[in-house]
Protein backbone atom coordinates (compact mmCIF):
# COMPACT_ATOMS: atom_id res chain seq x y z
CA UNK A 1 0.00 0.00 0.00
CA UNK A 2 3.12 2.73 0.64
CA UNK A 3 3.75 2.08 -3.23
CA UNK A 4 0.31 3.92 -3.70
CA UNK A 5 0.75 5.93 -1.40
CA UNK A 6 -2.71 4.71 -0.08
CA UNK A 7 -3.11 4.52 3.83
CA UNK A 8 -5.11 1.88 5.20
CA UNK A 9 -7.22 3.88 7.15
CA UNK A 10 -8.58 5.38 4.13
CA UNK A 11 -10.13 1.97 3.29
CA UNK A 12 -10.77 0.98 6.41
CA UNK A 13 -13.38 4.24 6.81
CA UNK A 14 -15.11 3.47 3.77
CA UNK A 15 -15.69 -0.23 4.45
CA UNK A 16 -16.88 0.89 8.31
CA UNK A 17 -19.60 3.33 6.57
CA UNK A 18 -20.96 0.86 4.08
CA UNK A 19 -18.75 2.14 0.80
CA UNK A 20 -18.35 -1.67 -0.07
CA UNK A 21 -15.70 -0.30 -3.13
CA UNK A 22 -15.71 -2.27 -6.17
CA UNK A 23 -18.11 -5.30 -5.68
CA UNK A 24 -20.45 -7.03 -8.01
CA UNK A 25 -24.19 -6.58 -7.38
CA UNK A 26 -24.41 -9.81 -5.54
CA UNK A 27 -21.66 -9.11 -3.11
CA UNK A 28 -23.18 -5.84 -2.58
CA UNK A 29 -26.35 -7.41 -1.82
CA UNK A 30 -24.57 -10.39 0.70
CA UNK A 31 -23.56 -7.21 2.58
CA UNK A 32 -26.76 -5.46 2.83
CA UNK A 33 -28.20 -9.40 3.59
CA UNK A 34 -25.32 -9.54 6.54
CA UNK A 35 -26.16 -6.28 7.91
CA UNK A 36 -29.01 -7.59 9.67
CA UNK A 37 -28.57 -11.21 9.53
CA UNK A 38 -24.76 -10.83 10.95
CA UNK A 39 -22.87 -12.32 8.77
CA UNK A 40 -19.80 -11.56 7.22
CA UNK A 41 -18.85 -8.48 5.35
CA UNK A 42 -16.59 -8.03 2.38
CA UNK A 43 -15.49 -5.01 0.99
CA UNK A 44 -13.51 -4.90 -2.61
CA UNK A 45 -10.96 -1.68 -3.70
CA UNK A 46 -9.23 -1.19 -6.22
CA UNK A 47 -5.77 0.87 -5.79
CA UNK A 48 -4.05 3.84 -7.48
CA UNK A 49 -1.79 0.85 -9.15
CA UNK A 50 -4.38 -1.59 -9.94
CA UNK A 51 -3.93 -3.98 -7.05
CA UNK A 52 -6.65 -5.12 -5.32
CA UNK A 53 -7.18 -4.66 -1.47
CA UNK A 54 -10.14 -6.66 0.11
CA UNK A 55 -10.92 -6.11 3.62
CA UNK A 56 -13.49 -8.58 4.88
CA UNK A 57 -15.19 -8.58 8.71
CA UNK A 58 -16.05 -11.46 10.13
CA UNK A 59 -19.75 -12.34 11.08
CA UNK A 60 -19.31 -12.32 14.82
CA UNK A 61 -17.13 -8.10 14.52
CA UNK A 62 -14.40 -10.06 16.42
CA UNK A 63 -12.07 -8.93 13.08
CA UNK A 64 -11.47 -7.28 10.44
CA UNK A 65 -8.33 -8.11 8.40
CA UNK A 66 -7.20 -6.32 5.20
CA UNK A 67 -5.69 -8.77 2.29
CA UNK A 68 -3.99 -8.34 -0.80
CA UNK A 69 -4.04 -10.74 -3.22
CA UNK A 70 -1.13 -12.12 -2.84
CA UNK A 71 -2.58 -12.69 0.93
CA UNK A 72 -5.82 -13.88 -0.11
Amino acid sequence: MRRNHSGAWTYLSRHITGDWGDLDTVDLAENELSLVEGFRLLSGYTLPDGTRLWIITEADRSATTLLLPEEY
